[in-house]
């Protein structure tokens, strides 16, 4: 207590310090000490307000327990009585036995008079309700039926009461009531045909669809209600619990599982569509029975019966065990794209399930999928190889076609602009484009793969294809007379490549959606090579065949035939023209290389001529002569081939000018100048040899043999350096086997 006391002090000293903590407080000390006395009286008063409270309270308290006891004991007395007059009574319990045995008769007698009209009546009205039911009354029936079971029920239960070891009786009742289960059964049939056909039914009756919905209600609360009343008996009624509504649902499963096996018309023997035809059904008659019991079905059934979800869990169910009985048959590649493109994309679009009448009730995003994903990828597995042999088959089918019309005699026809072509890669392409379309309606996955396949299947057909245009080459060179359109299909070959090209860059960019996908694509092996190999290898068989014809003209280049005055050149001129003329049904790209090689080809033709050293010139006049003649020539051939590719707007390349060139070391009158003339033709064309100079010089026919020593001897010690654009054409020009040592001689 002094504790407390001392605390108090001490809490109220530190108060009264941070009161007066100025002096001009002092002022305020008796302010001060009025609101500390309204605060203590204050809570003196709350103190004896809680204090009475709590008075009052244990004051209640003690009152209840006194009045606690005083119960307990009363109680304590009245049980001690009642046990008395228990053990009083036991004897008089024993005396009433009989009456207990006279009351359970009388309740079974009673029972009896109650359904005694119903038992005397029980024939009659068995053959009422068997009429009843024949009529289609089914909710009358139902009601007699109803009767007849009560009374029969009611009777076998005070039966059982009373005695219920006594299978005699209870079997006499049983026998007596036996056409009621009979009746019960007879309705039950009639019910369920009336459900096999409620999708019908409640078009055109729906009132007699409500009346077996009514009846399967009745039936489901009595059994509930016996159900119940087993607890307290133990006694359950001869076919009981009915349980139809369970059995109701189980004809609607079997009902939509029958509808929908029954869907299948045809089979692929009967019809190569009988698939697609079999699934369009489905859809419809899906589709139509989902709408029916969505608009009216629903109706005619309790709420608590849920009857449209239920409908679409069974349909859902029933086609998922459908697909997978047409997925485990041996399915053709577009019976499995049918049934795919079906399963994966048509069951859930707006024409099915996704239909906007069917909705909120059906979200197509919640469904199972109809078929598990092992089985999709199975499918995809099969279809895919199926699809591989497909296009190995087609590939190699169109090649043969193709290489068929190689030896038609009629030229092969044209496309919008002239050029030549063949139906190959239009007949290539279609079939891509059908089974990516195909693929594409499927998943965007497989329109992938099948892309890639394609691809990769192309790359092998394109090696075929090569293979096949060098046999049609060889072929011709046995006999240059067949075939007869050799150039024309040739040059079709060559404007097959460049469409190859165009179709496979249109194909990636159409089904290659996004940029990682066309990176897949393009990692295929280029077929860019392949094809411009195979036009090169075209294009130099055309030019093969061109100086086939040439080769007699060219052999007169240089002799002395050729200075006499011939027109080797002019025929060549005309020839090539001629041939141009034909390859002008060549498209641009590969006919501006041909244009350029074939230039080339004739100018190195026309060096080889001057390295072979076919003529030696006696006098200046003649080099002169022959130096003129090679320049008026060249200048010739520039203007034709000027011409020739008049339509690639650029000029051709300087090729005729290393014939001038060359002419220009030829027509040299002063020898002295010779070694400069030759290094500048050395310096120009870098690729020229020792040989080619030592030919070049035996051709003028007036140089020493030690000038000849002296220039290559010291052009030899300073090689030209060559320049990087320039295009060696002095390197496959060979010159006879005659050594420089000889021709220093």
């Amino acid at each position: 207590m002094k504790e407390t006391d001392r605390e108090a002090v001490a809490t109220a000293v530190q108060r009264v310090a941070g009161m007066l903590q100025r002096p001009d407080q002092l002022d305020k000390v008796e302010q001060y000490r009025r609101r500390e006395a309204r605060k203590k009286a204050s809570v003196e008063a709350r103190l004896k307000a809680a204090i009475q409270s709590q008075l009052d309270g244990v004051r209640t308290g003690l009152s209840q327990l006194h009045n606690a006891l005083t119960d307990v004991r009363d109680i304590q007395q009245s049980l001690a009585n009642v046990s008395k007059d228990w053990r009083q009574s036991i004897n008089t319990v024993e005396s009433l036995k009989d009456v207990k045995d006279a009351v359970a008769q009388h309740s079974q007698l009673a029972a009896a008079v109650e359904n005694l009209k119903n038992i005397f009546s029980v024939p009659e009205i068995v053959r009422e309700t068997q009429d009843l039911i024949e009529q289609g009354a089914l909710l009358q029936a139902h009601r007699k039926l109803m009767d007849l079971e009560c009374s029969r029920d009611g009777l076998m239960c005070e039966q059982y009461r009373m005695d219920s070891g006594n299978t005699r009786d209870m079997t006499l009742i049983h026998g007596y009531f036996s056409s009621t289960q009979g009746l019960s059964d007879e309705l039950a049939k009639q019910l369920w045909m009336v459900l096999q056909r409620s999708l019908v039914t409640v078009r055109r009756d729906p009132t007699l669809l409500v009346s077996v919905v009514r009846i399967i209600e009745r039936e489901e609360k009595i059994d509930r209600r016996i159900l119940d009343r087993k607890k307290q008996t133990g006694f359950v009624p001869p076919g009981r619990p009915k349980n139809w509504k369970e059995k109701m649902f189980a004809i609607l499963d079997r009902t939509v599982t029958t509808r929908i096996e029954g869907t299948q018309a045809d089979t692929r023997e009967s019809d190569k569509m009988w698939l697609v035809r079999h699934l369009e059904i489905i859809r419809k008659y899906v589709l139509d029975d989902l709408l029916v019991a969505k608009n009216l079905m629903v109706q005619c059934f309790p709420p608590h019966y849920e009857i449209f979800r239920n409908l679409l869990r069974m349909y859902h169910q029933a086609l998922s065990t459908r697909m997978q009985e047409l997925a485990s048959e041996d399915l053709e590649a577009s019976e499995i794209v049918s049934l795919l493109t079906w399963v994966l994309n048509t069951y859930t679009s707006v024409e099915m399930m996704g239909n906007v009448e069917l909705a909120p009730e059906v979200d197509v995003h919640s469904l199972e999928p109809l078929l598990s994903p092992n089985v999709v990828s199975e499918l995809l597995d099969t279809y895919m190889s199926t699809l591989t042999s497909n296009i190995i088959a087609w590939l190699r089918k169109a090649l043969e076609t193709d290489r068929k019309d190689w030896s038609k005699e009629t030229e092969p026809e044209a496309d919008q602009d002239g050029y030549y072509q063949t139906t190959l890669p239009a007949i290539v392409f279609q079939m891509f484009e059908q089974n990516l379309q195909v693929a594409a309606q499927i998943s965007e996955d497989l329109k992938t793969k099948v892309l890639v396949l394609c691809l990769q299947q192309m790359n092998s057909f394109l090696s075929r294809y090569k293979e096949e245009a060098q046999l049609y080459k060889e072929e011709h060179l046995k006999n240059r007379q067949h075939p007869h359109c050799y150039v024309q299909y040739m040059i079709a070959i060559i404007n097959n490549c460049q469409t190859f090209k165009e179709s496979i860059v249109s194909l990636k960019r159409k089904y290659s959606k996004s940029e990682a996908e066309e990176g897949v694509c393009l990692s295929q092996p280029s077929m860019d090579g392949t094809l411009d190999t195979i036009a090169k290898e075209s294009c130099g068989s055309l030019l093969e065949e061109v100086f086939l014809d040439l080769e007699q003209h060219l052999n007169e280049l240089m002799t002395k035939k050729w200075l006499s005055g011939s027109n080797a050149v002019d025929i060549i001129c005309v020839t090539v023209e001629d041939y141009f003329n034909d390859f002008a049904k060549i498209k641009k790209p590969y006919k501006k290389r041909m244009t350029a090689e074939a230039h080339r080809r004739v100018v190195v033709e026309y060096l080889r001529a001057v390295m072979q050293k076919r003529i030696s010139f006696r006098s200046a006049e003649e080099r002169k002569e022959g130096a003129e003649k090679m320049v008026r020539e060249a200048e010739q051939l520039h203007f034709l081939f000027r011409k020739l590719a008049s339509g690639f707007g650029e000029d051709v390349d300087g090729h005729c000018d290393t014939i001038i060139a060359v002419a220009e070391v030829i027509k040299l009158t002063d020898p002295s100048l010779l070694y400069l003339e030759v290094s500048t033709l050395v310096s120009k064309y870098p690729d020229i040899r020792d040989d080619h100079i030592g030919a070049l010089l035996a051709v003028r026919g007036d140089a020493s043999r030690d000038m000849k020593q002296t220039i290559i001897e010291t052009l030899e010690q300073g090689p030209a350096q060559a320049n990087p654009s320039y295009v060696p054409i002095f390197r496959e020009i060979t010159v006879p086997s005659l050594n420089v040592a000889k021709l220093l001689k």
